[in-house]
């Protein structure tokens, strides 16, 4: 997966939870930590965007809808 380095300005709490959900659930990085957290942003917005039918494919999200709850 191609990478790009991009600068963020957080409260200085986001930060600490960041730094926190790095330690305890043992990421590589802080990185990892906002991907996980962009990872479920987009599962949220996915669901709202097709609550109909949950096995469609959206290309533009290169992932697929299904999901069980």
């Amino acid at each position: 997966m191609q990478t790009e380095k991009i600068s963020i300005s957080l409260a200085a709490s986001l930060v600490q939870f960041i730094e926190n959900y790095k330690i305890t659930k043992k990421c590589k990085s802080r990185s990892q930590v906002i991907e996980l957290a962009l990872d479920c942003l987009r599962f949220q917005e996915l669901e709202e965007a097709y609550p109909e039918d949950p096995t469609e494919i959206n290309q533009d999200w290169e992932l697929p809808i299904r999901y069980e709850r």
